[in-house]
C-alpha cells in the first residue's frame, strides 16, 4: 500500500494538545497527510472507527526479542506479532542476544534479520563491555548504549566505577542503564542461600541495590552532563532521589508490572512473577504512579523478556528472571486509566510522544499532518479478560492471565499499512528501522 491511500473515519482520535476530535484521518504512503473533523475526498481503503479511539502507535523503548540465539524463546518474528496485536508499532531491542550485540557487525545482523521478519519497526541498543569503548562511540544506527550495572553476568555486566566512568566520560550518545548494584546483591544472594521461595527475590535485590545503582549513575552523569536514561525504575527510593534532583538531560521509565504488580503476586502466580529489577511493594507501585503522573518519571516501557513455562517451572532460585510484555502492555496501562489513575491522553504521551523524544525518533508519537502513519485504533468501551490460548508471543503466558482489561488494539498501522484488524494480522507487511536524530 506504499502508494496508495487509507481513510480512517469517524474516530475519536488524540490530538496533539491532548484534546479528542471525532474525525477523519488521510493516510497517503507512509505518512499521515491530513486530519479533519469530515474529509469528503475518497481512498482506497476506508477503515470505519465509530466507537473507537485513535492514539498514536506505542513505542515500546525496551524489549529483549531473543534472537539471535535463544529463539526458542521469542524471536524477531513473533515478538512482532505480539507487537502488532498490542498497538506496538516500533520497538527499541536490547543487546543481551547470543552473540551479543557489542559491535557494529552484530548490529548489523540485527537490522537484517529484522528487515526480514519484523512486522512493526524497529531499532537497538549497543551493549557496553569493558573494553568496546571504541565500538559503542561509533556503531550506527543505535538509539543508545546499555550498561548493565548489576543483575548480569559475562561481558555485558559493568560494575566497577572506574570503568563506568570511562563509559560516561566520552562521547555523547545517550546511556541507559539497567541500574542494581552488583556488590550487594552477591551479599544478598550468600544472606538468603538456601531460601527457594521466589519472593526472597525481591528481598535480594533489594530497594537499596537499585537506589545505590541509580545514585552513581546519577553522579556520574552529572560529573559529565552526560545524557542518562534509567530504565525500569521500581522503587520509591529512586523515585524520591529523582525529584529532588533530576538534571534536564536526565530521563526514566516505568514497566506497567512495577505499578500494577506487588510482592502480593509471588502468592497467586509464583515465578511467573519473578523479573530484574523485582517488583516491590504496594507502597512503591504509589509512589512511582505519582512520580509517573507529575513527571518526575518521562515515560513507560515494558522490558518483555519471554522465558518458557518449562523455565520457569524450574523452582526458585533456578527459575530465570523475565516477563512478557508488549502485547499486553497497552490495553493494561488504559484499563488503569478507565480506572481512574491516569488519563487516556497521559497513557499515549507516556508510551509513544514522550519515547519518540527521548530517543530523537523523528515524525513519531503524534495524529498530525506530516507525521508517520503509525497508529492504534481502540475500544475502550468493551472489556475481555486475557487468554494465554490468544496470545502471539511464543512463550505463550502473560502474568495478567485472567486480567479482565480494556483498550484493546482493534486495528493496527503500521508506516500507513493495516498489520492487525479484527484479530487477523497481515504477516506481509514489514517494518522499517528507527532513525535517532540525538544518537
Amino acid at each position: 500500500m506504499t502508494n496508495s491511500e487509507l481513510l480512517i473515519r469517524q474516530a475519536r482520535l488524540l490530538l496533539p494538545d491532548g484534546d479528542f476530535l471525532v474525525g477523519d484521518v488521510q493516510i497517503r504512503g507512509h505518512q499521515i497527510t491530513q486530519v479533519a473533523a469530515e474529509i469528503s475526498e475518497a481512498a482506497d481503503r476506508e477503515i470505519d472507527a465509530t466507537g473507537l479511539t485513535l492514539l498514536p502507535g506505542v513505542i515500546d523503548p525496551q524489549v529483549h526479542f531473543r534472537e539471535p540465539g535463544q529463539e526458542y524463546k521469542e524471536d524477531l518474528f513473533t515478538a512482532s506479532c505480539a507487537c502488532a496485536k498490542g498497538g506496538v508499532t516500533s520497538f527499541l531491542e536490547m543487546p543481551n542476544t547470543k552473540p551479543l550485540t557489542i559491535n557494529q557487525a552484530m548490529l548489523d545482523d540485527k537490522l537484517r534479520r529484522a528487515a526480514e521478519k519484523s512486522l512493526v519497526n524497529y531499532g537497538f541498543f549497543i551493549g557496553a563491555t569493558a573494553d568496546n569503548l571504541a565500538d559503542i562511540l561509533t556503531v550506527n544506527p543505535t538509539c543508545g548504549i546499555k550498561i548493565f550495572m548489576g543483575s548480569m553476568h559475562g561481558a555485558l555486566l559493568v560494575d566497577q566505577e572506574a570503568l563506568l566512568e570511562k563509559i560516561f566520560a566520552e562521547g555523547s550518545r545517550l546511556i541507559a542503564v539497567h541500574a542494581e548494584d552488583q556488590a550487594r546483591i552477591l551479599e544478598r544472594r550468600q544472606q538468603f542461600a538456601g531460601r527457594t521461595d521466589p519472593a526472597v527475590h525481591s528481598q535480594i535485590q533489594d530497594n537499596q541495590a537499585a537506589l545505590l545503582a541509580t545514585q552513581l549513575a546519577l553522579k556520574l552523569s552529572k560529573r559529565y552532563r552526560r545524557r542518562l536514561h534509567i530504565l525500569h525504575m521500581s522503587t520509591a527510593e529512586e523515585a524520591d532521589l529523582l525529584r529532588q534532583d533530576k538534571p534536564t538531560w536526565v530521563t526514566a521509565e516505568v514497566t506497567p508490572q512495577h505499578l500494577v504488580l506487588n510482592t502480593s503476586a509471588y502468592e497467586t502466580i509464583g515465578t511467573l512473577a519473578q523479573m530484574n529489577p523485582p517488583i516491590r511493594s504496594a507502597h512503591d507501585n504509589e509512589v512511582l504512579w505519582q512520580a509517573l503522573r507529575d513527571g518526575v518519571i518521562d515515560f513507560i516501557a515494558t522490558d518483555h523478556a519471554p522465558h518458557t513455562l518449562e523455565e520457569k517451572a524450574k523452582g526458585y532460585p533456578s527459575s530465570p528472571s523475565g516477563m512478557p510484555g508488549v502485547e499486553t502492555s497497552l490495553a493494561v496501562m488504559l484499563t488503569q486509566a478507565m480506572q481512574g489513575r491516569c488519563t487516556v491522553p497521559q497513557v499515549s504521551h507516556w508510551m509513544s510522544t514522550a519515547v519518540a523524544a527521548a530517543y530523537g525518533i523523528p515524525n513519531k508519537g503524534a495524529i498530525a499532518p506530516g507525521y508517520d502513519a503509525d497508529l492504534v485504533l481502540v475500544d475502550l468501551d468493551s472489556y475481555r479478560p486475557l487468554k494465554r490460548e490468544e496470545l502471539q508471543t511464543k512463550c505463550g503466558w502473560s502474568p495478567f492471565e485472567g486480567w479482565n482489561l480494556t483498550g484493546w488494539a482493534v486495528t493496527t498501522i503500521v508506516g500507513g499499512q493495516v498489520v492487525y484488524d479484527q484479530g487477523q494480522l497481515n504477516l506481509a507487511v514489514r517494518g522499517r528501522p528507527l532513525a535517532f536524530t540525538n544518537s
